[in-house]
């Protein structure tokens, strides 16, 4: 008996008049959507405004600005500290009338380094270690910016920071000091002697934190390694030059504030700005010879800290 309906194309889909018809169907069914994606027409800022964000960023963020509340309470307590000293040293001066103020300009960072050092090692990871941890680092570099460019960036915006730090208490001074009606020239000189004793300041130990952060995505790792770094051999060089003071060498005890970062800076200020050094009689750099050696050792380990950082940013992988 025949099969009728094998015989009849119209009313079965395996012929190929039923193909034809749900092929019909199928590109009849077929839509494109505009989902309104557009091609970006507006300006392109380029590299300079990709690193002028980047150090606006992590400048915030050094200072908890633009994070949680709990992000804050470190930098602005430690600022609080830092400032401090100072205000009570201008309250000191507007009730004694004292014709000078209690502490040199040059000498504030420096009495006050263990503060510094605790934001330093604060600030530096924050910067560098959560962008390791998190992997960002390819983010940043699929936009213009290149590893030169990131480089910069931190260092300059922690920099800054430690310059603000540093900074304000100085600011402090000064005007309590003219509100004191102290001598307006010789503060003026004392307080630029001061901003550039504390641009010196935060170069170097910008240089010198972020390299060692950079070294671990461990934000807590990084935080007790530049805590290590700044204050062992500060601790370690303090202790030789007074063993070798007793020793009656001074002339080495001299050579030996070469060895940290804070008796390079101790130093740096009694050579050339004018202000006292906590080294042992006898062992203070002069601006010539041994100041001079502790200038470029300045210059050269900032420079050597900025490399070996680049460096470690061209590292494959990061």
């Amino acid at each position: 008996m025949p099969n009728d309906h094998a015989a009849d194309p119209a009313t079965t889909g395996g012929t190929p008049a039923g193909h034809a018809a749900g092929n019909a169907t199928a590109r009849g069914d077929a839509r494109i959507h505009n989902i309104g994606y557009r091609g970006y027409d507006g300006p392109r800022l380029g590299r300079s405004h990709a690193r002028r964000a980047l150090v606006e960023q992590s400048v915030r963020g050094a200072f908890g600005i633009g994070r949680s509340a709990k992000s804050k309470i470190l930098p602005m307590l430690l600022l609080a500290i830092m400032v401090f000293p100072a205000v009570i040293m201008v309250a000191v001066s507007l009730v004694t009338n004292t014709d000078e103020l209690p502490l040199e300009y040059t000498r504030y960072a420096v009495m006050l380094q263990p503060v510094l050092g605790l934001y330093i090692a604060l600030a530096a990871p924050q910067m560098v270690s959560l962008d390791l941890r998190y992997r960002t680092i390819p983010l940043y570099f699929s936009r213009p910016l290149e590893r030169a460019d990131y480089v910069a960036s931190k260092l300059t915006a922690l920099s800054i920071a430690i310059f603000l730090f540093t900074a304000l208490p100085l600011l402090v001074l000064y005007v309590g000091a003219l509100l004191a009606e102290l001598d307006a020239g010789d503060q003026t000189v004392g307080f630029l002697q001061g901003i550039a004793g504390a641009v010196v300041f935060a170069l170097l130990h910008a240089a010198i934190a972020l390299l060692v952060a950079s070294l671990t995505p461990r934000r807590g790792f990084g935080v007790a390694a530049v805590i290590a770094v700044l204050t062992v051999p500060f601790f370690a060089a303090t202790s030789l030059q007074w063993i070798l003071h007793d020793l009656g060498n001074d002339t080495a005890a001299g050579w030996v504030g070469l060895l940290s970062p804070g008796t390079l800076m101790d130093g740096i200020q009694g050579a050339y700005l004018g202000g006292a050094t906590d080294f042992p009689p006898g062992a203070d750099p002069s601006a010539g010879g041994m100041g001079l050696a502790y200038l470029l050792v300045t210059v050269g380990l900032t420079a050597l800290c900025a490399f070996l950082l680049l460096r470690r940013y061209r590292k494959e992988g990061i």
